[in-house]
């Protein structure tokens, strides 16, 4: 930075161009550089940090109502409660700065995956859920405001992933999960 600066002799210009302060530019440059670059570092850093820290606190009247969707306790003639999955499973998960509300029931039901499809399609749609268009082929899933509702056909090596064992009540016939998923907790 320059200033100009008055000088009282009479015989010198009137101004001259002096360095308000010395700087040594080969040492400031860097400094800049690096005291810019942590600044921007520890504001991204802070606001990632305080993603990440979200979790499932304040999440229990969410939890509640989610469990309590009619959606859940629909079903078609014939399904049954499974055996072991009497309770609503309901909860919520964190991680990694993704908090995610569900709810889901499993049924046991002697028909076919196009009754448990056709049930569903109807029930879903009578009760405000739209059809899923991102959805995969074949995937049977709907939305309504910020839920995401998915029938899931059950096969022996699902069960097993998810720690049931062998389960022929819910692998012969059509048996499925209904859940329901809110991402961003409350």
């Amino acid at each position: 930075m320059t200033f100009f600066v008055r000088r009282p002799s009479s015989s010198a210009p009137a101004f001259t161009l002096e360095p308000a302060l010395p700087l040594r530019t080969g040492t400031t440059r860097p400094i800049s550089l690096l005291l810019s670059t942590a600044l921007a570092a520890a504001t991204l850093t802070g606001c990632a940090l305080l993603e990440l820290a979200r979790d499932c606190e304040g999440t229990d009247d969410r939890v509640r109502e989610m469990a309590a969707l009619d959606i859940l306790d629909s079903r078609p003639d014939g399904a049954t409660v499974a055996r072991g999955f009497e309770e609503v499973d309901a909860g919520c998960w964190a991680d990694s700065g993704d908090v995610v509300v569900y709810a889901g029931r499993t049924y046991a039901f002697p028909g076919t995956r196009a009754d448990v499809a056709a049930h569903y399609r109807t029930a879903a749609v009578r009760d405000g859920w739209i059809p899923d268009p991102e959805a995969l082929p074949g995937a049977l899933s709907f939305t309504r405001e910020d839920m995401t509702l998915w029938i899931v056909f059950l096969t022996a090596e699902r069960l097993a992933e998810d720690g049931h064992g062998s389960r022929p009540d819910l692998t012969t016939g059509a048996g499925y999960s209904v859940s329901i998923d809110s991402y961003g907790g409350v």
